[in-house]
């Protein structure tokens, strides 16, 4: 039997900053209003929609909060070094439910919780009810979401694409997919500003977590002065820190129904990216939709 048709599940916010500072600023609208990040979000989506060996039952773009408030209060510096976002990225920020929901697709999101949470959801009640996921990303948490029956999307160089599975996934960090959340409490996210435990890289990180299972075996065994002595030390003494950042970086369910199967609006797609100010997408566009 054939494989079923996945569910594409895309991480919206990934998509428009990789666009915005990958695409020149004087892609505009007839006000001269950069779309840039609406642009290079949507042809990345539809190259994905058009691929043969991807071929999605349904898309689901999806938002979220900046960051959780319940992660902030857990560690303060949470996401605080990052840069404001761009006034110029803000607008096209807020006409992407617009874009989304013209194309057809499902637009998803959550006041409370980040974009992450909201495609491991879904991505979920994918796989419980028998269908497959693909994750648009390229956050290295969502890895943690990796089963079977779900992978992350690669985008690559030229338009490519390649799926990252559990396989991928203990290739590239040496641990299993749902270690994940542990490996990056140990060894740190410098994208979400956790410095993991002193002195313990990522290879260290996934050695500690081969042999002992879990953050928590882990600790344990530090607790018991099994490791290194620096390695016990560095564990040990911020043992509190690390299972804040092993909560932080653990992908939270939300409420997610999962849509029906549907295919691409390219009519009304084209409606919208021709009222935003992205002419030659609404020409290309029109043209599939009649052809």
């Amino acid at each position: 039997m054939p494989a079923p048709c996945p569910l594409l599940i895309a991480d919206v916010p990934w998509l428009l900053y990789r666009s915005f500072f990958a695409l020149p600023r004087s892609i505009a609208d007839e006000q001269g209003r950069p779309v840039n990040a609406l642009l290079g979000t949507a042809n990345a989506l539809l190259a994905l929609v058009e691929a043969e060996d991807v071929a999605p039952r349904a898309v689901v773009a999806c938002m979220g909060a900046e960051e959780a408030a319940y992660r902030v209060r857990l560690y303060p510096p949470y996401h605080a070094h990052r840069d404001p976002m761009p006034a110029e990225l803000k607008r096209q920020w807020q006409l992407v439910p617009e874009l989304i929901e013209g194309l057809g697709w499902t637009y998803a999101t959550s006041d409370d919780l980040e974009a992450d949470d909201v495609m491991f959801s879904f991505a979920r009640e994918e796989a419980q009810a028998g269908g497959r996921a693909l994750l648009v990303t390229g956050d290295r948490d969502l890895y943690g979401a990796v089963a079977e029956q779900v992978a992350v999307v690669e985008l690559l160089k030229g338009g490519a694409h390649g799926p990252i599975g559990p396989e991928q996934v203990r290739e590239r960090y040496g641990v299993e997919p749902g270690q994940v959340p542990d490996l990056i409490a140990l060894r740190g996210d410098p994208s979400d500003g956790l410095p993991g435990a002193p002195g313990i890289g990522a290879k260290t990180a996934a050695e500690l977590l081969r042999a002992h299972g879990t953050l928590e075996g882990t600790i344990e065994a530090a607790r018991s002065g099994l490791l290194k002595p620096r390695q016990n030390a560095a564990i040990f003494e911020n043992e509190r820190l690390l299972l804040d950042f092993k909560e932080i970086a653990t992908l939270q369910r939300v409420e997610a129904v999962r849509p029906p199967d549907g295919t691409t609006d390219l009519a009304g797609g084209a409606e919208v990216a021709e009222r935003l100010g992205m002419r030659r997408l609404g020409e290309r566009l029109r043209a599939a939709a009649s052809g």
